[in-house]
């Protein structure tokens, strides 16, 4: 199949009274004809449902399908993006182990690394993740390296098989956040990664409605009990020891779970993300032209050839950009004029929306980062972020071209 069609069809979840999308199991405990249908169950010795919390259908379509879309043995769905990566990375590490990630991550995702120091977790910092910074700071404590697939919002590119080869010659999973770059630009088992994590309220939803975050596990990496102690008991799941664990311990415990009808509304919005992606990406290019000609704006966006990331982006993504940029204007204050003045594009908290959104992420998002922590993520003080919608596109140059000449004055 290729990709939009696989978006309908590939793990469609049949239904018997023929419904065109999974039913809505809005609903908290399932009945079973006997206590030892029940117990089977409990025990994932029988298939079914018993309490939502642990496994839901409407949820269970949901994961069938991403796992599917990414090409991987099975997936977790998540009440959160955050959640998603908390859970990630819980799922393999104890006190004393040791994460390796890059600098420029999202802010909540700095935040998370750092309430995890509370724990005996300490995560190693690079200023960017490239197999040689990842291969320095290895040790015999590593147990997991974590990674933004397209920096948010610094927009560099992370070399997925030279990171990986270099993670897995030392026996660690590398572990991606591909929320950015969706599977429409890339599939990152393809090129080595072990387990893949979508904040899947972003662009797989679409259209900003539901909270959400899911794992995938490639199925790939072999989890050593000597060296994940963990998985000792789950060692006899084989490949789907990774998903066994994590459904069956800390997800499980945390009760961070997904609803039912979020699961509901993400699947809707899944199928079409091939197309919204495509007009997205067309719009992000075109805009980002647009201020790479504009006197006083800075722009940074891997589809220009300016781009560090230019080169990987090509290989990796199709020639593609990617739907986030971000300009520079000057200073705050007129950061803030441009983005007071705008028109279309809303002021908001949030990436991946039909419509597009700008931020000033060093006095939101990045808030808790410290000026040098901000600028290793791409955040200036004279930063906008940009999440380009699905507007046409002459609009958006239009709305951004009063803006700019509004906040000169």
């Amino acid at each position: 199949m290729q990709f939009n069609t696989a978006l309908l069809h590939k793990a469609d979840a049949s239904d018997p009274n023929g419904a065109t999308l999974p039913p809505v199991y809005q609903v908290s405990a399932f009945s079973h004809g006997s206590a030892e249908k029940l117990e089977e169950v409990f025990h994932n010795k029988a298939p079914g449902f018993a309490y939502s919390r642990i496994g839901n259908p409407t949820v269970d379509a949901f994961e069938k399908r991403i796992a599917a879309l990414e090409g991987g043995i099975g997936a977790v769905a998540c009440s959160s993006g955050m959640a998603a990566v908390t859970m990630s990375l819980l799922n393999i590490l104890q006190s004393g182990d040791e994460i390796i990630a890059g600098a420029g991550l999202f802010g909540g995702t700095i935040d998370l690394l750092r309430d995890l120091q509370a724990f005996g977790i300490v995560t190693r910092f690079a200023d960017s993740i490239t197999a040689e910074s990842v291969g320095s700071l290895i040790n015999d404590r590593t147990k997991a390296v974590f990674t933004e697939l397209i920096g948010n919002p610094k927009l560099d590119i992370v070399d997925i098989r030279a990171v990986s080869e270099v993670c897995h010659k030392h026996g660690i999973p590398l572990l991606i956040d591909s929320t950015t770059a969706t599977p429409y630009l890339v599939h990152p088992f393809e090129y080595g990664a072990d387990v893949v994590i979508h904040s899947t309220s972003k662009y797989i939803n679409g259209s900003g409605d539901a909270i959400s975050g899911v794992i995938i596990d490639s199925g790939h990496f072999s989890w050593n009990p000597e060296r994940y102690p963990g998985f000792s008991e789950y060692k006899r799941f084989g490949k789907f020891a990774y998903l066994a664990r994590l459904r069956n311990d800390i997800w499980r415990n945390t009760g961070c779970c997904l609803a039912p009808f979020h699961a509901f509304l993400n699947t809707i919005g899944l199928e079409t993300l091939g197309l919204r992606m495509e007009k997205i990406c067309c719009n992000a290019q075109k805009l980002a032209e647009f201020f790479a000609h504009t006197p006083g704006i800075e722009v940074n966006y891997p589809g220009l050839a300016s781009s560090p990331s230019h080169t990987l982006a090509e290989a990796q993504f199709g020639g593609k950009g990617g739907a986030i940029l971000t300009i520079r204007t000057g200073s705050k204050e007129r950061a803030f004029r441009l983005m007071n003045h705008l028109q279309y594009a809303k002021i908001a908290t949030n990436i991946g929306d039909v419509r597009t959104l700008v931020i000033h992420p060093a006095s939101t998002i990045y808030a808790h980062s410290s000026e040098a922590e901000q600028e290793l993520a791409g955040v200036y003080s004279d930063t906008i972020r940009i999440s380009v919608g699905i507007e046409d596109a002459e609009d958006l140059i239009a709305d951004f071209s009063q803006a700019i000449e509004a906040s000169q004055s």
